[in-house]
């Protein structure tokens, strides 16, 4: 099983460059760019089919042979505005140019062919909330199962408050089972506030099977293959992540983990 905790591989450039084989898995690909003002990233999205979110930054995109002027308007990505974000389909290639400093991330799954480029966002995403006591997180959802531009990819924002827990109750997506369950690999690109904090989050399957516990720092991504896979965040400190997901389906249904369903059933 390869390592689930990926640092990034410095501060500028690009810094995560996850694919389905250096991750061991069939769907979900990840990376990310931390540019300065004037610098330039340019990939081929080949049979991927690709969301840029706009994790911070501003920054002149030139995607599937149209001019999408500037994309982005949040500095700092603590400020839970909506991103702002480009769906370029497989077949295509994509250039962006920072007009200010700059994190791109580009969330990548297999492509069907079937899809037209696109912005997403601002307009149409809402930041809402989810949970409830130091369960309370707040969700920008940028491509879910409900808009259907897209033929693999599901992506989401999360603002884990102070002393909260996030993806929790546990769950797992990790059977092809539906409507019971659907196999969705995923992603956890983590920032923190103030940087030097940390956050935890276990990777777990009911059987033992799989079982890590990672501390997690400003700017790390943890692979989730399968299990459940809550995080959390002490006190003092905020959490934010990016969820990346794909799988031979694109709807999101998962299963609880058995010592939680007891609370999700006092919660109905």
């Amino acid at each position: 099983m390869p390592r689930l905790l990926r640092k990034p591989f410095g501060n500028h450039g690009k810094v995560h460059d996850i694919t389905p084989q250096s991750a061991g898995w069939r769907y979900v690909g990840f990376s990310l760019y931390r540019l300065r003002a004037g610098e330039h990233a340019h990939e081929l999205t080949r049979d991927r089919e690709v969301i840029l979110v706009m994790v911070e930054g501003k920054a002149s995109v030139y995607a599937a042979d149209h001019d999408w002027g500037v994309l982005g308007d949040r500095m700092d990505v603590f400020e839970k505005t909506p991103p702002h974000c480009l769906y370029v389909p497989n077949g295509s290639d994509w250039k962006a140019t920072a007009e200010t400093d700059c994190t791109i991330a580009i969330c990548t799954a297999p492509g069907k062919s079937s899809h037209e480029p696109r912005r997403i966002g601002p307009n149409g995403i809402q930041l809402t909330e989810r949970g409830k006591g130091v369960n309370k997180r707040f969700i920008n959802n940028i491509a879910m199962e409900a808009e259907d531009f897209a033929g693999s990819l599901l992506v989401t924002e999360v603002f884990t408050p102070s002393g909260h827990w996030s993806s929790y109750p546990s769950h797992r997506h990790d059977e092809d089972d539906f409507p019971r369950i659907t196999y969705l690999e995923e992603t956890y690109y983590h920032r923190l506030k103030p940087r030097q904090g940390f956050g935890i989050q276990r990777v777990y399957t009911d059987d033992g099977g799989l079982d890590e516990t990672m501390a997690v720092n400003d700017g790390d991504v943890v692979l989730v293959p399968r299990g459940h896979h809550p995080c959390g965040v002490p006190y003092g400190f905020e959490m934010y992540y990016l969820n990346v997901m794909a799988g031979p389906l694109r709807k999101w249904r998962f299963v609880a983990a058995p010592e939680v369903q007891s609370i999700l059933d006092k919660d109905k």
